[in-house]
């Protein structure tokens, strides 16, 4: 007895737990999240539904936005004609079983039958085989690796829990607006009949992303279908050479290293920034306030996130692109920095904001003061630090140093804690920075 369970717990460990471990946090054989400039994907599975895909047809169509549907099966035999307009009006269609199960508790074979069953639906409909697949809840199995042809698994970048009409449209589009940006494989629903969703949930999805979509357009950013944004995700990963690859994961390990030798504390969710708190060692400065900082007084350092820098800089046309999305990035931390000083030991005693970058314009906006960095060691190392990361961060990186090389000098930022501290309770800080830094 004590074998037979023995061998079930290894057969569920490697038919079904490792695989879904493994796809998820590597992207083993499946497409999770996307490298474009401007393009990102909405995703909708569990439909069609007769209600709600139509609304949520017109909405795509009013704002000229694309979209991809992983359809179950079964609901799209019962509703040929939602699925001959989702391909007319040049939406991706792809398969989500042909019930709505999981993987894990159907043998490989049925598997197979079940995103056969579908595309024969599929193609039977429209005149064209699906190749795209997402297994119901993302769940794959061992067999899901294997090849399906033509099929590629497509899994996602963010969920916002939609299935559930509790959450309601606010929290809805909160939570995609946080998410809002190239590259982002949303996953949503626009049918609420599988099992733990509720019936009317897709209505709040629908009213949430009306908003989304006006603010993606805002923004410059373009809502395609999942072959598009795949295809871009291509052709900018073919940009990055073997030698550059194996450069950025190295470098990307030595900053984990530094992380833990320096004992750096994340900001917010930690993608963007990280800081500490230490002793200022340079000459004195005055400061906004009309304070002087001196040699030994307290700093919050604050450390860009190299990944975030490689994708910005794989994903921007030019340097000064780099540079504005910085700002915005910064400008999304400082309350979160300002909060700390409260929270952190020795936090009361810090009397500046500190960071070296060569990357500045528009820093002043923020309420930040630009200084050269005084001459010697750490000046002349820093020069040399910040141009190796602006190779490996930027496609043309080599190239922009090269040719403005001159141009390229690191500079010290220094914010005072009353400028810090405004942006901790005043969302809209920048009204309020240049009476403050003029006293």
């Amino acid at each position: 007895m004590e074998l037979i369970l023995w061998i079930g717990i290894y057969f569920l460990t490697f038919y079904a737990f490792l695989p879904a471990i493994v796809s998820r946090i590597f992207g083993f054989r499946v497409f999770m999240r996307g490298r474009s400039e401007r393009e990102l994907a909405l995703t909708f599975d569990d439909g069609p539904d007769p209600e709600y895909t139509p609304k949520l047809l017109d909405l795509l169509k009013s704002q000229g936005a694309k979209a991809t549907f992983f359809v179950v099966g079964e609901n799209a035999e019962k509703h040929p004609d939602i699925i001959a307009r989702i391909h007319e009006e040049g939406h991706v269609l792809a398969i989500h079983n042909y019930v709505h199960k999981s993987n894990w508790i159907m043998r490989p074979s049925t598997v197979r039958k079940q995103i056969q069953r579908t595309s024969d639906v599929i193609e039977r409909i429209t005149g064209t085989k699906p190749k795209y697949y997402r297994p119901p809840w993302g769940i794959v199995n061992l067999f899901d690796f294997a090849s399906k042809g033509r099929i590629q698994i497509v899994l996602w970048t963010s969920m916002f829990g939609d299935w559930s009409a509790k959450v309601g449209a606010d929290k809805l589009y909160s939570r995609m607006r946080s998410k809002l940006k190239p590259g982002e494989v949303f996953l949503l629903h626009d049918c609420g009949t599988t099992f733990g969703a509720d019936r009317d949930a897709p209505a709040h999805t629908i009213a949430a992303l009306s908003r989304i979509l006006e603010d993606g357009r805002e923004q410059g950013l373009q809502f395609v279908g999942i072959d598009d944004l795949i295809a871009s995700t291509v052709a900018r990963k073919s940009k990055i050479g073997l030698m550059k690859k194996l450069v950025v994961t190295l470098w990307l390990q030595y900053e984990k290293l530094f992380h833990i030798v320096f004992r750096l504390q994340p900001v917010g969710n930690g993608k963007s920034f990280n800081y500490r708190i230490r002793k200022y060692a340079g000459p004195p400065i005055e400061l906004h306030n009309a304070e002087t900082l001196r040699s030994g007084d307290a700093i919050m350092e604050l450390h860009f996130e190299n990944k975030m820098m490689f994708e910005m800089g794989m994903n921007a046309r030019n340097t000064m692109q780099i540079g504005i999305k910085i700002i915005r990035e910064v400008e999304k931390a400082l309350p979160d920095l300002g909060r700390a000083l409260s929270d952190v030991p020795n936090g009361d005693k810090v009397k500046a904001l500190y960071g070296v970058s060569m990357i500045h314009r528009g820093a002043e906006s923020l309420g930040f003061q630009v200084f050269d960095l005084p001459r010697g060691f750490f000046a002349w190392a820093t020069n040399i630090y910040l141009r190796i990361l602006i190779r490996v961060i930027h496609p043309k990186g080599n190239e922009r140093v090269k040719e403005h090389g001159q141009s390229l000098e690191p500079r010290m930022l220094l914010m005072s804690r009353d400028v810090l501290q405004l942006w901790a309770v005043e969302p809209d800080a920048r009204r309020q920075l240049r009476p403050l830094m003029n006293k």
